[in-house]
C-alpha cells in the first residue's frame, strides 16, 4: 500500500553543499523530517554538480519519511553562466548586460527539457530565449527556425 503524503517542500540548494543551516533546516524541521539524513542523501546524489543551484522537490510522508526529486538548474542561472555575468539587468528593456548565442540557448534548452512543459527543442529554445530577454541578455544571430 502507498504511503500517505502529508506535504511537499520546494527548496533551491547548491549541489553537494546542503547543511542544516537555513534555508534547509527550518523548512525540513517544521515538517518533522530528519535534516541530517536529507543533507547526506542530497550531497551524495549531487557530488557531480558541486556548487550549482539545484531545485529540489521533497515529498513528506505521514511516517516522517521523505523522498526527493532533484530538478535541473534554473534557466536564468545557466544563462548567467553562459553569458559570464553576475546578475541580470534591472531594466531589461533598456539596459542590456550580456550576450549569448543560439547554440548556447539550444544547449540550455536541451538540458532543461525534462523539467519544461513543452515537447520540442524549438519550443524549449523559445522559452529559454524569453528568459534571456527578461534578464537583459541579447541573443546573437538569427533564430534557427527563421531560416
Amino acid at each position: 500500500m502507498a504511503k500517505e503524503i502529508t506535504g511537499y517542500v520546494k527548496l533551491q540548494v547548491k549541489g553537494g553543499q546542503a547543511n542544516p543551516a537555513p534555508p534547509v533546516g527550518p523548512a525540513l524541521g517544521s515538517k518533522g523530517l530528519n535534516i541530517m539524513e536529507f543533507c547526506k542523501q542530497f550531497n551524495g546524489r549531487t557530488q557531480d554538480k558541486m556548487g550549482k543551484v539545484l531545485p529540489v522537490l521533497i515529498t513528506v510522508f505521514a511516517d516522517k519519511s521523505f523522498e526527493f526529486v532533484i530538478k535541473t538548474a534554473p534557466a536564468a542561472i545557466q544563462l548567467m553562466e553562459a553569458a559570464k555575468i553576475q546578475k541580470g539587468s534591472k531594466e531589461s528593456n533598456r539596459v542590456k548586460v550580456g550576450k549569448v548565442n543560439w547554440s548556447q540557448v539550444e544547449d540550455i534548452a536541451k538540458d532543461k527539457m525534462p523539467d519544461l512543459n513543452c515537447f520540442t527543442v524549438e519550443k524549449a529554445m523559445k522559452m529559454v530565449a524569453g528568459t534571456a530577454r527578461s534578464m537583459g541578455l541579447t541573443i546573437d544571430g538569427k533564430a534557427p527556425w527563421e531560416n
